[in-house]
């Protein structure tokens, strides 16, 4: 009795498992949609036979269309453990001849033959071609990319069998080469499925919900009638954090509205109901169409809009910060990136600027210079501190010359910084420029003015005669250390003002400098990022070496900080870098840095929770270290077969090439995500705030 009794009730649990197979298959499965039968089939690809009659019944069989092929009968009950049930997901690649095809193009060709110059009439017509022929005619073989498998299988750690999960696999695991598989369509809710399917695995991990950035589309002719034009595709904004992002396209294609839209979803994390939480973005924007109003944004009522509002429609126009080198008429809340050079804790950073914009200087005194740096030797070693401070007057007085302007506050001191022996040679020489250098010299407080001149002199005087003979009596001294007075590093900055160009260089950076500030921006920029805010930088102004040595800056400033938070056993900021024009900032594809910021970044930013999204025209214009680890990409029309076959080594972007160089319609994407695991064809829809 108990055996009849647990017999039952595992039949019961089996055929609600049955019920709850047909009722998941049956979302796939739209019979209405049949196109045809798989007459062939191997682990790569397929061959479909299609009928005229059906391929018009479901609006047209596009080329890389989705098409699924399954044994399922969606109106029974379906034990989901059996081999055939699970369903293949094919992609339209072209057609392909059947074993007929010469005798089926011979009767085609006679027929057209007996009708050629008859405008009224064509060869398919009843009249030109008989019902049984014509009938076999409009049988045609299309050949299919075999993308994956779905299949279903029990929901972990449930104990109810009908709890069933979809699945996908990347790959056929069998097949048999003769047993048919009926081959359908996939229209509005089927195709939404497929093309926003998730690994159920990663759907219960995420921190956040589906975005919608467009539509699906499958060709350049986009035709309503097909049945797909209103299926929204998604993508998981958990893809972007931590992760690398590609956008590939010709100018004009939708980079940046495709960049508005991510954006967008990332920045409203902080409003969703379940879960909100806040993610630091940054843009490095060097046409200014993120940080002020521009045409290509207005929408349909012609109203101008800009991604820097969408803090503002919110209701919180502080979580949105702009930066910029020079301020801006319709930006009056503009944080400028300025930095007092003349400033104590900002003497290394200021030079380090300096340096990174004087990066492809090759000349031999440029590189002296940027070989001094301005770190402070211990409070004790008070000759160490002597040297240092005379290498501090001399480079603030460089700066001087090259046109930085310091505060009122910041007056030169000379007292104790040089010898008396030095200054009695130069005062006693027979030239009267060193004489008078000597003089500024000794003066407590000499102007910025004159330290300018007599450091000028006191270069020449230091391969006089008169100044070797003091050099080597200080040397020699008893009392001393035994080491030339005029250290390495001072050497090097006074070399300088040995050539007229040398000041000149150092001004290229000065628009950089402000005398009112003492902070340091890139620390502004990280605890705004900290803080959850989307930062805009504007580099549409200034000197594109100086904003690209500005970004470099700031993007070490970031990975230095969120590396040393995680190696403190803390959690790192979320933050996603935004590059927009990325060859002006990124690498070039042959150049082989590894330790460039970017390509640190790209390699080993996800366990310091950096994300980066870099959009540009080339693909073979990003260094292959970032394109390795690139998981997102989001591709646009490119014109030329070098870019394609570049394209070509990343997922199944082959499958595209064709598509990609033939396409050129703008915001027609084809995108790959983390989470998506096979390429999707999209219209992404335009951005608004």
């Amino acid at each position: 009795m108990t055996s009849n009794i647990y017999n039952t009730f595992e039949d019961d649990q089996r055929y609600k498992a049955e019920i709850a197979a047909r009722e998941c298959f049956s979302e796939l499965i739209q019979k209405n949609q049949y196109v045809g039968d798989v007459y062939s089939i191997g682990y790569e690809s397929s061959l479909v036979l299609i009928h005229d009659h059906y391929r018009k019944q479901v609006g047209g069989v596009p080329s890389l269309s989705f098409l699924i092929a399954t044994r399922i009968n969606p109106d029974v009950p379906t034990d989901y453990k059996l081999e055939d049930a699970s369903i293949l997901l094919l992609r339209v690649m072209d057609a392909a001849s059947l074993p007929n095809a010469s005798e089926a193009e011979r009767i085609r060709v006679e027929t057209a033959q007996r009708v050629s110059g008859e405008t009224d009439s064509h060869w398919d017509d009843a009249g030109s071609m008989d019902p049984t022929t014509h009938n076999l005619l409009s049988f045609a073989g299309v050949k299919c990319r075999v993308i994956g498998t779905f299949f279903l299988d029990q929901v972990p750690d449930s104990d109810d069998e009908s709890a069933l999960e979809l699945r996908f696999g990347s790959d056929l695991s069998n097949y048999y080469p003769n047993r048919g598989l009926k081959v359908y369509k996939p229209s509005s809710r089927a195709l939404w499925r497929i093309v926003n399917y998730r690994d159920p695995e990663r759907s219960r991990n995420a921190i956040t919900h589906p975005v919608n950035v467009g539509n699906i589309r499958y060709a350049s002719t986009n035709r309503s009638f097909q049945g797909i034009a209103d299926v929204p595709v998604n993508i998981m904004p958990d893809d972007l954090i931590a992760q690398k992002t590609a956008l590939f396209g010709m100018t004009r294609t939708g980079k940046s509205n495709t960049t508005k839209v991510m954006l967008q979803a990332v920045f409203n994390l902080r409003i969703q109901e379940e879960n909100p939480f806040r993610v630091g973005q940054i843009v490095f924007d060097p046409n200014g169409e993120y940080a002020n109003e521009n045409v290509q944004d207005q929408n349909n009522q012609q109203i101008a809009t800009a991604i820097k509002n969408i803090g503002a429609n919110q209701g919180i126009p502080e979580d949105v910060v702009t930066y910029g080198i020079t301020s801006h008429p319709q930006d009056t809340g503009r944080k400028l990136m300025l930095l007092n050079f003349f400033e104590d804790d900002n003497l290394q950073i200021g030079k380090e600027i300096v340096d990174a914009a004087l990066s492809e200087e090759t000349a031999i005194y440029v590189r002296n210079f940027k070989q001094v740096s301005f770190d402070r030797p211990a409070s004790t070693d008070r000759r160490a501190i002597t040297r240092f401070n005379r290498r501090v007057l001399v480079y603030r007085t460089i700066l001087f010359a090259a046109g930085f302007k310091p505060s009122d506050k910041m007056n030169p001191q000379t007292k104790g910084l040089f010898k008396k022996e030095l200054l009695d040679a130069m005062q006693q020489h027979d030239e009267t420029e060193y004489q008078s250098a000597g003089r500024i010299l000794a003066n407590l407080t000499p102007t910025w003015g004159q330290l300018v001149n007599a450091l000028k002199s006191l270069e020449k005087f230091m391969k006089d005669k008169a100044y070797k003979d003091f050099d080597t009596a200080y040397v020699n001294n008893p009392d001393g250390s035994g080491d030339p007075w005029a250290d390495e590093g001072l050497q090097k900055l006074l070399g300088l003002f040995e050539y007229s160009n040398g000041v000149k260089l150092i001004g290229k950076v000065h628009q950089q400098h402000t005398a009112s500030t003492s902070s340091d921006y890139a620390l502004e920029i990280y605890n705004d990022l900290f803080a959850g805010r989307l930062v805009i930088i504007d580099q549409s102004s200034g000197d594109p070496e100086i904003n690209k040595a500005s970004a470099e800056r700031i993007m070490w400033y970031i990975f230095h900080q969120n590396q040393q938070r995680f190696r403190e056993g803390n959690e790192p900021p979320k933050i996603i870098i935004y590059i927009e024009e990325a060859h002006n900032l990124l690498p070039a594809g042959n150049d082989m840095d590894l330790k460039d910021v970017w390509v640190r970044t790209a390699k080993e930013g996800a366990k310091y929770q950096l994300g980066m999204v870099y959009a540009t025209q080339e693909v073979s214009s990003i260094q292959r270290n970032i394109l390795k680890n690139t998981s997102n990409w989001f591709i646009g029309h490119l014109n030329n077969t070098d870019e394609t076959r570049e394209l070509c080594k990343y997922y199944d972007f082959a499958d595209f090439e064709a598509s990609i160089r033939r396409a050129q319609d703008k915001g027609f994407l084809r995108v790959k995500t983390m989470s998506n695991l096979f390429v999707v064809p999209v219209q992404v829809k335009k951005f608004e705030v």
